[in-house]
């Protein structure tokens, strides 16, 4: 539940217009997405459009990454869905998928013809550290919204401490650390809201 302070009402916050404003919103997020659009969504969806609160998207981001299949795609579809039904989830998912389609299968064209080229190896592997670059500002854009969560910011960053321990020292699955980990710190949200 969001606190009703930390959210304006539906009708003063900018919101889409149209389906098709959603579908050439996410072509666009699409096409920024290159090594990772987790930063690139929240920066649009919260700071460029405002669609989203912070707290919103660090919501509605944690259900999408429990989600079966890709977490961008499916925050797409809960926003679409949010604003239009079945009408905008399709549009906000068509436009994570046509037009990137045809950029990967022509870029995958000349990997194809260019992979043997070791300039063209050294280049891909440095693109690695910009992805994790991007995925490290995000999460540490994330932690002011961690402060108003109903565990208390000592526990969430202990929650983080601990996923992040797990994942990259223990290197325990991804998968496990989400149910495990995921489901305490669920758990333990939700009975903190009861009355």
């Amino acid at each position: 539940m969001h606190p009703a302070s930390s959210i304006a009402a539906p009708s003063e916050r900018p919101q889409p217009r149209s389906v098709r404003d959603l579908f050439f919103s996410f072509t666009w997020l699409a096409l920024q997405g290159f090594g990772g659009v987790l930063a690139i969504v929240q920066r649009e969806m919260v700071e460029k459009k405002r669609w989203l609160t912070a707290d919103e998207f660090l919501e509605d981001w944690a259900v999408a990454q429990v989600l079966p299949g890709p977490n961008v795609i499916n925050l797409a579809l809960m926003i679409g869905d949010r604003h239009f039904g079945l009408r905008g989830a399709i549009a906000a998912v068509a436009g994570m998928l046509t037009v990137p389609l045809g950029v990967i299968l022509v870029l995958a064209l000349l990997y194809a013809h260019f992979a043997g080229n070791p300039q063209v190896a050294g280049a891909l592997r440095g693109m690695g550290a910009v992805a994790g670059g991007l995925i490290a500002a995000t999460g540490i854009k994330l932690v002011p919204a961690l402060r108003r969560h109903p565990l208390g910011f000592g526990v969430c960053l202990g929650i983080v401490a601990l996923v992040f321990s797990a994942i990259a020292f223990a290197r325990i699955p991804l998968g496990w650390v989400l149910l495990v980990v995921g489901g305490v710190a669920c758990v333990w949200t939700w009975r903190r809201l009861q009355p």
